[in-house]
């Protein structure tokens, strides 16, 4: 991976980090039953790594063609 790539993967590690606290603060899961929204730590990584997968997705490579 180039250092472009990082990058991009990192923000969007960032931006998962914060939607996922912002959804627990906001909406969470008042019973506490919940697995992933009952607790601001486990909230947070799972947004961050659906963040960092998300802007992955946007990351180009360049395939090396085969030689027959």
């Amino acid at each position: 991976m180039t250092k472009k790539e990082y990058i991009i993967t990192g923000i969007g590690i960032i931006v998962g980090l914060i939607a996922g606290y912002l959804y627990y603060a906001e909406i969470g899961c008042v019973s506490g039953t919940c697995a992933i929204t009952s607790k601001p730590i486990n909230s947070t990584l799972y947004g961050g790594l659906m963040g960092g997968l998300l802007f992955n997705l946007f990351v180009s490579t360049k395939k090396k063609k085969e030689k027959l």
